[in-house]
C-alpha cells in the first residue's frame, strides 16, 4: 500500500465523466500502468446483528482475476485473494498543515487497514463462518493501477463498476493531493464515500432495491 502510515489507509474518490478523455490524460501526464486491468470480486461479512457495519469496520475476502483484453474469457487465468480488515472511518485525521480538511470536515477518508493474502478463500471463508460472520454484500469491478511521473507517494486506481467510472487516489495527503491536481480535478470533486454508499445511493436515485452491486452476466464473462 501507499500509505502515510503502516496500516493506515488514505484515500479519495473521483468521479471519471469520460474514459476515453481519462486515458488521453493520462497518457498526457506520462500515467504509467503497475497493475494492468483485475477483475475483482469483493464479498464484505458481518454479524448478523451488523455489529462491524455499526461501528465502521469492515471484513472483506476480495478475488482478484487479470483480465487486461475485456474480450478475452477469464477462464483458467491466475486467482489471487486477500482478506482486509479495516477500521472506522476517520480513526485518524491527516494534520490540518496537510490540507486534510476543508470547512471543518475531512478531505480524505481515512482508516487503519490490514490485509493478507489467503492461499485458499473457500477455507477463509469457511472460518469467518465458524466465527460467526456472514456474507453482507457483494461488489464488483475492473481496476486498472498506475503511478504518475513526478508524484511519488500515490497510487491512481481506475475502477469500472456496476455505478460508474472512478479514480480512487491512494497515498499520503500532500501526493494525492498533487495527483488530483495533475489529473484536473480539486478538492470539491473528492468523495470519502465507501462503493456500498455509493451504490446505495444510486438505488435510492433509480428508485431500485439494494442487493449487491454485480455486473450483468455479460459483462463478467468478458
Amino acid at each position: 500500500m501507499f500509505t502515510g502510515k503502516q496500516n493506515q489507509e488514505v484515500e479519495i474518490k473521483l468521479r471519471v465523466p469520460d474514459a476515453r478523455r481519462l486515458g488521453l490524460h493520462l497518457k498526457k501526464v506520462r500515467a504509467r500502468i503497475v497493475v494492468p486491468r483485475t477483475y475483482e470480486s469483493n464479498t464484505l461479512y458481518d454479524t448478523p446483528s451488523r455489529n462491524l457495519t455499526r461501528h465502521g469496520q469492515l471484513i472483506r475476502i476480495r478475488m482478484e482475476q487479470p483480465n487486461p483484453h475485456p474480450g478475452k474469457a477469464q477462464s483458467g487465468r491466475r486467482v489471487n485473494a486477500v482478506l482486509t480488515y479495516k477500521g472506522p472511518h476517520g480513526l485518524r485525521r491527516a494534520s490540518p498543515s496537510s490540507g486534510a480538511k476543508t470547512a471543518g470536515k475531512p478531505r480524505f477518508k481515512i482508516r487503519e487497514e490490514v490485509e493478507v493474502a489467503v492461499g485458499d478463500p473457500e477455507q477463509m471463508a469457511r472460518i469467518l463462518r465458524f466465527l460467526g460472520f456472514r456474507p453482507v454484500f457483494r461488489y464488483e469491478k475492473f481496476r486498472t493501477t498506475y503511478v504518475l511521473a513526478g508524484v511519488p507517494g500515490v497510487k491512481v486506481e481506475f475502477d469500472e463498476t456496476p455505478v460508474g467510472l472512478f479514480l480512487e487516489l491512494e497515498g499520503n495527503a500532500d501526493a494525492i493531493d498533487r495527483a488530483a491536481l495533475r489529473l484536473g480535478y480539486s478538492a470539491a470533486d473528492y468523495l470519502t464515500s465507501t462503493y456500498g454508499d455509493i451504490y446505495l445511493a444510486d438505488c435510492r436515485c433509480r428508485g431500485r432495491k439494494p442487493t449487491d452491486m454485480l455486473f450483468p452476466p455479460i459483462k463478467k464473462s468478458r
